[in-house]
């Protein structure tokens, strides 16, 4: 269901520190023609912690408004409150989206059978396919592999996003989860080898940059073309390792904006504007890494 390159889309927001929906509706309509196999709303790098419920609701109804079907729509609904994500999720069942990415709950850390406990009223607030997603840099709670096996049971979570760059999980997780659980990479550094050694897709910062690449070497891994997806793939590592200078995601709205695709790199607090070293070297990348012609 969930496969391929997953763009996690930037919010961009107006002067006025609103969602600028207007350039929303570019970048969903650049993502159908580059390729993008999905979207996801109001995740990270959507900067999730800082919209609100109305917002997080808002922006899934316009995306879902002006994709018309045509590429499918992933909404961010986790929190660290389980009562909070479930009144979100039966919310946004309302809408023609096609499932949501549940983060771990970060800060409270709970044990593993909380993390069960949590996930399992989640899933029963929705009929809706749900993607776990695991990024223990970010939340201090770690999904460990026996956790996901035992959610892989409930009907509709069907897949997970591995975060950890820890490639050693792959074989586990497919051997404790089987062939139809989807295993999509959060980690652009390492999610060509988490695709090349069994995995089905990645949810990428670096596809806001360059969609068509990203979407061109899914498909050349899709069909087992290791060296031509590889050719692209290498053209690619700067730019993934940059795009994490800062904090995500503050230097991938400034390569937006750069790139003249976003009208400005504005965040809301606590993210502050990049740094002029980080810039520097965020537009050094774009220009030596001689991409971003074939995809304007």
């Amino acid at each position: 269901m969930f496969f391929g390159s997953i763009v996690a889309l930037i919010t961009p927001f107006t002067s006025e520190n609103c969602i600028d929906f207007d350039c929303v509706t570019q970048l969903v309509k650049w993502h159908i023609d580059s390729g993008t196999s999905a979207i996801v709303v109001a995740g990270t790098t959507g900067e999730s912690p800082t919209l609100s419920d109305d917002e997080k609701f808002e922006l899934a109804q316009h995306v879902v408004d002006v994709s018309q079907g045509k590429i499918k729509i992933i909404v961010g609904n986790g929190s660290n409150n389980t009562y909070a994500s479930c009144q979100l999720t039966r919310r946004l069942n309302s809408l023609n989206i096609d499932g949501y990415l549940t983060v771990t709950p970060y800060y409270n850390k709970p044990t593993n059978e909380g993390l069960i406990a949590h996930y399992s009223e989640i899933a029963r607030a929705t009929t809706l396919p749900i993607i776990l997603y695991n990024v223990p840099s970010r939340t201090a709670c770690d999904l460990p592999n026996e956790v996901v096996a035992k959610l892989s049971e409930l009907s509709n979570i069907v897949g997970l996003k591995d975060a950890t760059a820890d490639l050693s999980r792959i074989d586990k997780l497919r051997a404790k989860c089987g062939a139809s659980f989807t295993l999509l990479s959060g980690d652009d550094e390492t999610g060509f080898e988490f695709c090349r050694l069994g995995g089905d897709g990645v949810i990428s910062v670096t596809a806001n940059v360059v969609p068509q690449t990203m979407a061109a070497i899914q498909a050349h891994l899709n069909n087992n073309n290791i060296k031509q997806a590889k050719a692209l793939e290498l053209d690619l590592v700067a730019l993934h390792r940059d795009l994490f200078i800062e904090s995500n995601p503050i230097a991938v709205k400034w390569a937006l904006y750069y790139l003249k695709k976003i009208p400005n790199a504005l965040l809301r607090l606590p993210l502050t504007m990049i740094s002029s070293q980080a810039k520097q070297k965020i537009e050094q990348t774009i220009v030596k890494s001689n991409l971003y012609p074939q995809e304007n």
